[in-house]
């Protein structure tokens, strides 16, 4: 690679103790020594801030419990210009459900990612699959270690055989030596022994193991079994050392207690290298099959070793041809005889060992290292040549010009004879939640957008149904409509909230205005003007908004009363007031914290503004929105919604997560409103980076929709999708659609602020 890059690596803690971190500190040090221009970093992932002490090379450490750790492990990636990272995966490493964290740092990085994937299960749980598809697909080259795993990549994750390279695992370039200087130092002169290394958990087998050292010894009597390593720190933090306690019971149990040696310690790789010489046999007695990779069998493999295994799939492929023994998952007495077989059989032991060192030779580090040399460098100059074709180096979003078709299958299907359902699980109707006004509302909404969109129109049929629950809603002994109902269309309250009355409000301006039927645009018009007078009494800034919203379609009809006039600058005023009370230079808001639907604040005081030509409106819709977009970008450039876990903050910067479908639909209309108000194509940009939010560019690089039945995720949680996909969601996706697919018809200028502040004067 050409001077100067940069490249950082990613993988776990304990550096030099355990598999992952062994492997990081690894590659790090052959790629830091292979001679090519390169500056090398660790990021190291430390497990709950334990303080354990770390090379120089590790310039940040990760609380693997800690997303603001991982977005701040980005920030440091980006600041440092890294041409390319290194991450090494493995389940269990990374904090969150599956390991889900990770991509808090992958969504931010402005560089190419090359993943190496430690393990690739054949049969992933549906959240094990959703963040291992997320993490490839954000890499730009994926490396395993075995055929075994680029078979499964293509089969199980249908990855493009082109982006899979199989590079084996690394060993030290030790030379092929007898074992009798190490054991003398080790303190095993005289002794046959037989190894197994590595953080001691109950998936190693080695109490399988145990159980057929009485049937060496029948046949060896001065073998002797060594376990080297320290109990894993997940199962110790979990239940102490009750695993180790178990194992040394069974030994008493089974009077093999001068024959089997529990070693409790971290060693460093001098030391590993000892204890690997001095073996006469090492064993891996996993088991499970689905152990795609093991450095410790690549290492006693390396240094020339007679090893016996169970078939996982690491030693299936490495130990294939006389180059090992294969033994059956769980047998002892397969274990035992094949080891007691080489330990007496000294001609055969020596010839495997030959065959092992001479079929490794091309698996050190330094042939290693210059591999991965190759496919950072593949990866670099594929975002190179990206960027020169023009899409962007971080996440390229859609292009606007050809947006998806609208598709309205799963609308549909969430619909009944009532109206629409509120909730779904997956992707079916959840009717024990019933309905509400808020949704039916939205519906109706959305026919109406629809007519004047260019698209297919509902059925009539269906218009006047969610017409008719916004009608049913309506009680007017309190003057309110209420919101939720049960399946059984019972009304669960007299009257709903102010958001949800002012929501209604909007879609019966909308309907007034804009339906087909002239008959339904009386009816809405006229229970709009019956349902408005309440909204002066209302103290929910959003209702305000939601009302503005409905009155800028209603006053759009002529003979609009004059009361509908005054209440709307009532309401517009009452939300300038309200951002002149709270705003300073650094929180421009209305509100002293942000909450759901922040978008529909700027929008309500923008069509107002444009249309009562109102320029002190338009100023404090763009400036609050302008704020409000540059809390909702992530440092990679997508679009990232306030997350529900900030509602109730109170001037703090949002939160990442739970992010809503309805954050994403209210931006895209405040933002093509803004564009409306003063043409400034940048408006544009930021609607397009908000709906690409749907379809994959977001912090999980996980699309919400399906494109072939319009069904739409009901958010992202920290680690995954919703993946149930109600009434709310499908209808904010199909709104944003229709206006991103309308707008990408229009041509020609909007006007302009200057334009307007001139028809004012």
């Amino acid at each position: 690679m050409n001077p100067p890059h940069r490249i950082a690596f990613i993988g776990n803690s304990l550096p030099r103790r355990c598999g992952i971190a062994t492997f990081t500190t690894d590659l790090q040090q052959a790629v830091a020594s292979s001679g090519a221009d390169v500056d090398t970093s660790i990021i190291a992932m430390n497990d709950h801030g334990n303080g354990y002490d770390y090379p120089p090379s590790v310039h940040c450490q990760v609380r693997d419990d800690r997303l603001e750790d991982y977005a701040r492990a980005a920030d440091f990636l980006n600041d440092g210009r890294f041409a390319v990272v290194s991450l090494q995966h493995e389940f269990g490493i990374f904090g969150g459900e599956a390991g889900g964290h990770v991509m808090t740092l992958l969504s931010r990085l402005t560089m190419p990612v090359v993943t190496t994937l430690h393990t690739v299960l054949a049969e992933p749980t549906p959240l094990q699959r959703n963040v291992m598809e997320r993490i490839v697909d954000a890499s730009a080259r994926v490396v395993v270690m075995a055929e075994k795993a680029r078979d499964l990549l293509r089969t199980v994750y249908r990855l493009p055989a082109d982006k899979i390279e199989v590079i084996a695992h690394g060993i030290p370039n030790f030379a092929f030596v007898e074992p009798d200087d190490a054991k003398a130092r080790l303190g095993f002169s005289g002794r046959s022994v037989i190894l197994t290394f590595g953080l001691l958990s109950p998936n190693k087998g080695v109490e399988v193991m145990i159980d057929a050292m009485p049937s060496i010894l029948r046949r060896r009597p001065d073998a002797v079994y060594v376990v080297l390593g320290a109990t894993h720190p997940n199962l110790v933090r979990e239940q102490g050392e009750a695993y180790r306690e178990s194992l040394m019971n069974r030994v008493r149990e089974l009077g093999v207690e001068d024959h089997v040696v529990f070693l409790d310690q971290f060693v460093d790789q001098a030391t590993l290298l000892g204890f690997i010489s001095m073996c006469d046999v090492y064993v891996t007695p996993y088991l499970n099959e689905a152990q795609m990779t093991s450095g410790t069998l690549a290492y006693s493999f390396g240094l020339g070793k007679a090893v016996v295994s169970t078939p996982y799939w690491h030693a299936q492929e490495l130990l294939a041809d006389g180059r090992g023994i294969l033994v059956p998952f769980g047998d002892a007495v397969a274990i035992g005889d094949e080891i007691a077989g080489l330990l007496t059989d000294e001609g055969r032991r020596e010839a495997m060992r030959v065959r092992a060192y001479a079929s490794s030779r091309s698996m050190t580090w330094e042939r290693t290292a210059k591999r991965y040399l190759a496919a950072f460098e593949t990866a670099r100059r594929g975002r190179v040549l990206s960027v020169v074709a023009g899409a962007a180096p971080a996440k390229p979003l859609p292009q606007m010009s050809a947006p998806p078709e609208m598709q309205t299958g799963h609308f549909l299907s969430m619909c009944d004879d009532t109206g629409l359902f509120q909730h779904a699980v997956h992707s079916v109707p959840d009717r024990s939640h019933g309905y509400c006004v808020d949704d039916n509302a939205r519906a109706l909404l959305l026919a109406c957008v629809l007519n004047g969109a260019g698209e297919p129109r509902l059925a009539d049929a269906l218009t006047v149904r969610f017409a008719s629950f916004v009608q049913h809603a309506w009680n007017p002994d309190t003057r309110r409509f209420r919101n939720f109902m049960s399946f059984d269309r019972r009304w669960l309250e007299d009257t709903g909230s102010e958001d949800s009355h002012g929501r209604t409000l909007w879609a019966l301006g909308e309907c007034a205005r804009s339906d087909i039927s002239p008959s339904r645009r009386r009816w809405a018009a006229a229970l709009f003007a019956e349902a408005l007078p309440v909204v002066e009494d209302f103290t929910s800034p959003r209702a305000w908004a939601f009302a503005l919203l409905g009155l800028d379609s209603y006053c759009a009809i002529a003979g609009a009363p004059p009361t509908a006039i005054w209440l709307r600058t009532l309401l517009a005023d009452r939300l300038l007031a309200l951002m002149s009370a709270v705003e300073t230079p650094d929180w421009v808001w209305f509100e002293d914290g942000l909450s759901y639907d922040n978008a529909r604040l700027p929008q309500a005081l923008l069509a107002t503004g444009v249309a009562m030509k109102v320029p002190a409106y338009v100023d404090a819709g763009l400036r609050s929105l302008r704020w409000l977009t540059g809390l909702q970008t992530t440092p990679a450039g997508l679009f990232r919604p306030v997350g529900s876990d900030s509602f109730g903050d109170r001037r703090c910067a949002p939160k990442a997560f739970d992010q809503q479908p309805l954050e994403a639909t209210a931006t895209v209309s405040a933002c093509l409103a803004a564009w409306r108000a003063d043409g400034d194509p940048r408006w544009r940009a930021e609607a397009g980076r908000a709906f690409a939010w749907f379809l994959g560019h977001n912090d999980l690089s996980s699309a919400l929709v399906d494109l072939d039945t319009g069904a739409c995720r009901d958010g992202l949680h920290r680690d995954r999708p919703n993946e149930n996909r109600g009434g709310e969601s499908v209808v904010s996706y199909l709104l944003s659609l229709a206006e991103i697919r309308q707008q990408a018809r229009i041509s020609g200028d909007r006007p302009k602020l200057a334009a307007l502040r001139a028809l004012h004067a």
